[in-house]
């Protein structure tokens, strides 16, 4: 079973345009995430697909693998759909360019979901304890069926504690995903669809084709950077 992971950096963030050039410690963001996703020892290939001349030579000037996207896109899993469209693989791990402290234990145990042939697509989600965090909307959030498949993500804190007398617990989606190649792709062919337009998370696509996700409760600790704000969190944490 051939695994790439692949790693979509768009220069111009909307909420924090260059976000993924700023520097953190001594490296770039994206190369922080570039070098991790490489260090895990977990795939055949790992690369960066950009639209930005500045995160090619980033990556370049330092050995990386990077490819140029050649059309316009949405959002970044269509940005890799298009670079694996021709490639020989199997499963694709989309590592977001903003999760500089990515670790292995936590894409392996996505990767070995799909021994389950049932499973289309994978995701990670870690439970969160700041209530500022639970009320920002940009961390996402994801509730699950007792299988572990989601059933809905928002920006908005779920589930709402209407019995009090029972604690709610909350999960953030990291933004990590892992698909057959066959799904993959097949995003690509629906057009956006109403709750991810009205939410804007691009995973609600697979939900309102009815395709669920099989999330991982992962032990993961990194800063997921979306604003200038994150950016002072990862560098503490750094």
């Amino acid at each position: 079973m051939k695994t790439v992971a692949m790693i979509p950096a768009r220069y111009a963030a909307s909420r924090f345009p260059g976000k993924l050039m700023q520097m953190l410690g001594e490296k770039s963001v994206i190369r922080h995430t570039y070098e991790n996703t490489v260090a895990t020892g977990l795939f055949d290939e790992v690369w960066v697909v950009t639209d930005s001349d500045i995160i090619f030579d980033e990556i370049t000037a330092h050995g990386g693998n990077v490819r140029m996207s050649i059309r316009e896109h949405e959002s970044g899993t269509d940005r890799i759909a298009e670079a694996v469209e021709q490639m020989d693989v199997d499963i694709i791990v989309n590592v977001q360019g903003d999760e500089p402290f990515i670790v292995r234990e936590s894409l392996q145990q996505l990767i070995t979901l799909f021994t389950d042939e049932t499973v289309e697509v994978a995701s990670l989600m870690r439970r969160m304890k700041e209530k500022a965090l639970i009320q920002n909307p940009n961390c996402v959030k994801v509730v699950t069926d007792l299988n572990m498949n989601s059933l809905l993500f928002s920006r908005n804190p779920i589930p709402y504690p209407r019995n009090e007398a029972k604690p709610a617990v909350h999960y953030e989606h990291i933004g990590i995903y892992a698909f057959r190649k066959r799904a993959l792709l097949q995003f690509t062919q629906w057009p956006v669809t109403p709750l991810e337009d009205i939410e804007k998370i691009e995973c609600l696509r697979f939900l309102e084709h009815g395709i669920p996700l099989r999330m991982i409760i992962a032990d993961y600790k990194g800063v997921s950077i979306d604003t200038p704000e994150d950016l002072k969190r990862a560098v503490k944490y750094l």
